[in-house]
């Protein structure tokens, strides 16, 4: 029984102790994040572009459909709203980005 136990909790703990080594090591590369997608390096462009605003709302640059757009920016929004703790700032780039889709949607 005890033996049982030992082997349990020594499992347990290496499994533990490698995935804490296996995110180090990942965020000693630069890697992702807990979502396993990588972010974006780099800020906002002064004018606003096409591909910008694609990689903002997480659209496709070409043939994103309205509803596709609308479905996007709501959820945008919903996680970025200033009434909700988010940023003003990235409430505007998020609307600016919706307007820059919608132009040749």
């Amino acid at each position: 029984m005890a033996t049982v136990l030992a082997v349990g909790i020594g499992v347990a703990a290496a499994a533990f102790f490698g995935r804490a080594g296996l995110l180090a090591l990942n965020k000693y590369r630069g890697g992702t994040n807990a979502l396993g997608k990588a972010f974006y390096k780099g800020g906002f462009e002064k004018t606003m572009n096409r591909r910008e605003a694609a990689l903002i709302l997480g659209t496709p640059e070409r043939g994103a459909t309205k509803d596709m757009l609308r479905k996007k920016h709501r959820q945008m929004m919903l996680l970025n709203h200033p009434d909700r703790g988010g940023s003003p700032y990235l409430a505007t780039k998020i609307n600016e980005a919706k307007e820059m889709m919608e132009k040749g949607a």
